[in-house]
């Protein structure tokens, strides 16, 4: 299959209708952290429009990993595919692979909205016919190495806090910087779930938020990660993607695609503002508890989250145990529940 074929199969889907309340599933495409040696595989085997995918990401990224990509994905070994430059670009490809396939087998698939957490919001932009898919690999190789390049110079960490909402959170990271010489940085980067907030800063404070956490009474963890994600100390990568950003072509959104800056839709007819939401997203904190409860207000009843893995869905229930939500990890879907 042809580069126009495989787009013509992801874009399909031009029958989407704008209306949040219309009954169609909202897209879920996940982000960092869902990847795991095999992801697509059981996808590019079953369909020819999921291989197309994989084959034309190949074509695009060449020898940028000394791998395929499409490789790593299938076979690891994990220690690469968990790399920041490499996980993203996977991610995205595998949740259009799967997309793809599920046209492929259905026909075109009406949806209400899109919704990606941190770099599934590229995939969902994409799907949503903001930029064809040669534009957001591109777009994804370049987040992640940026964004690579800026961990390994920070060398800051991230910890997930259990417990206190928005302003318990923001109050914890003030008073653990209280306490520390100036310049550490300790912010809420991911607003995962209602009790679910992810701390991102150095390694001092990251390293303080875990004594203090316990003396406060709530549980937290330390996340193997490359580096601060969605912190001050990834500003090197949010300066050199707004340029790469600026010369991408972008097109209205057909449905609304929900942004993690601001918890709301994209504006649909200002295209530069999504640009700039795409940067700030790299130093602001994701606010994806924020938009599931915003989306289900708005009339939002099921949800598809697409491949690899169920994350989205277990932060979904955690928003709203009412919440219907239909993985496809696997060909086989997962019925929504």
């Amino acid at each position: 299959m042809g580069q126009q074929c495989v787009e013509d199969v992801i874009m399909r889907s031009g029958a989407m209708e704008q209306d949040l309340n219309g009954g169609q599933p909202v897209l879920l495409c996940p982000g960092q952290g869902a990847q795991a040696v095999g992801m697509g595989s059981a996808w590019a085997e079953a369909s020819p429009a999921a291989k197309a995918v994989f084959d034309r990401a190949d074509e695009i990224a060449g020898d940028r990993f000394d791998t395929p990509l499409s490789r790593i994905c299938f076979q690891g070994p994990a220690d690469i595919l968990n790399q920041t430059n490499v996980s993203q670009p996977a991610l995205f490809t595998c949740g259009v692979a799967c997309h793809a396939a599920l046209v492929e087998a259905n026909g075109p698939m009406a949806a209400s909205a899109a919704a990606g957490l941190s770099l599934g919001e590229y995939t969902a932009l994409h799907l949503a016919g903001v930029f064809d898919f040669e534009t957001g690999l591109g777009l994804v190789m370049e987040r992640g190495a940026l964004m690579q390049a800026a961990a390994e110079a920070s060398k800051g960490s991230m910890v997930a806090l259990m417990g206190p909402d928005e302003a318990t959170a923001e109050a914890f990271c003030a008073s653990t910087l209280a306490l520390l010489p100036e310049g550490e940085v300790l912010v809420p980067a991911n607003f995962n779930a209602p009790g679910q907030i992810v701390l991102s800063g150095s390694l001092d404070a990251c390293e303080a938020a875990l004594g203090a956490a316990e003396e406060a009474g709530f549980r937290a963890k330390s996340l193997v990660v490359a580096g601060a994600f969605h912190s001050s100390l990834m500003a090197p990568a949010a300066g050199a993607m707004a340029s790469c950003l600026s010369e991408a072509v972008f097109s209205e959104p057909r449905i609304p695609v929900w942004s993690n800056v601001s918890a709301e839709p994209h504006p649909v007819d200002d295209p530069e503002h999504i640009r700039q939401s795409l940067v700030e997203q790299i130093t602001h904190p994701v606010r994806w508890s924020q938009s599931c409860t915003r989306m289900i207000e708005a009339g939002s009843a099921l949800f598809l989250e697409l491949a690899p893995g169920r994350v989205l869905k277990g932060l979904m229930r955690r928003t709203d145990r009412n919440a219907k939500v239909v993985t496809n990890d696997e060909p086989t879907p997962t019925p929504a529940e």
